[in-house]
């Protein structure tokens, strides 16, 4: 059964994303990340962006190439936006990698995005380790390929330790399939004699995200305007941006015009700001 994951328990004991966060290294000076840079304001910050990656065959298409020279691209969309995140001091950032519905695609293809996957783990572990950067993973990875589940484990393990930002893999991730497991696990607590009052409070335990901040901004790319089965649970209330950029294009200047975006918007979370709540009162009373 999931309790609050190491995330939570852990927080007190390491350094936050925010306090290593170093705004120095995000632009060049003169670029247009450095004018988006000095946009932003440091103490808005989201602590948790989550981002659907999509637009990679459709890049490839374009072009003329093969569906996997996409995905093949969008890996330095990735390496970007990882960093960036973590000189930005987000806390925690979720990527949509493979979905349950993904299977659904060519058995090649799918066979390209797992290799994809441990040939990005192989070269980009030590730079993970050595930021700090510490490794989750989301979904029902441990049924993917046991040469897949190996190299899974072995950056789990490398990055366990990390101190910096909280980097989720969604993999063979659903997310009405991560309601169905937290529902299970919570039915199997309750045959073995451990009864917990059921409220989002404890759904919220046994969600692979256990602990986590919930997505403060959702990002997609390629212009779709939907939420394919994504953290359903946890985006009750993100903010949702979306860009035209097919993701291998997607780079920090995306990542930074979303979050200048998401600052400029007013989170109310169902209340009335307090201006409008007074202004009725005195229309009232007049």
């Amino acid at each position: 059964a999931r309790r609050a994951g190491t995330w939570a328990a852990d927080r007190c004991a390491r350094l936050l994303p925010h306090e290593m966060a170093d705004f120095s290294k995000v632009a060049r000076a003169g670029s247009p990340e450095e004018r988006l840079l000095r946009r932003l304001d440091r103490t808005r910050m989201p602590r948790h962006v989550a981002i659907i990656m999509d637009g990679n065959g459709r890049w490839a298409k374009g072009r003329g190439l093969p569906r996997v020279e996409g995905h093949r691209a969008g890996v330095a969309a990735v390496r970007d936006v990882i960093e960036v995140a973590a000189q930005l001091g987000i806390e925690v950032l979720t990527l949509y990698a493979f979905s349950v519905e993904n299977w659904k695609r060519p058995r090649y293809e799918v066979w390209a995005l797992m290799n994809l996957l441990k040939d990005y783990l192989r070269r980009e572990l030590p730079q993970l380790v050595d930021h700090g950067i510490r490794l989750q993973l989301v979904g029902r990875w441990r049924e993917l390929d046991p040469s897949v589940v190996a190299q899974l484990e072995k950056a789990l393990e490398a990055t366990a330790d990390g101190r910096g930002m909280q980097l989720n893999i969604a993999l063979n991730y659903s997310g009405r399939c991560e309601i169905v497991d937290a529902c299970r696990d919570i039915v199997a607590d309750w045959a073995g004699g451990e009864r917990v009052e059921i409220d989002e409070e404890t759904i919220g335990r046994y969600l692979y995200t256990s602990g986590q901040p919930d997505p403060d901004l959702l990002i997609r790319s390629s212009g779709e305007q939907r939420v394919s089965n994504f953290l359903l649970w946890q985006i009750a209330y993100a903010e949702i941006w979306m860009t035209d950029t097919l993701w291998p294009d997607f780079r920090r200047r995306h990542f930074m015009e979303a979050i200048v975006d998401f600052q400029a918007r007013n989170r109310r979370f169902g209340a009335v700001p307090a201006a409008d709540e007074e202004s009725a009162a005195d229309r009232g009373s007049a």
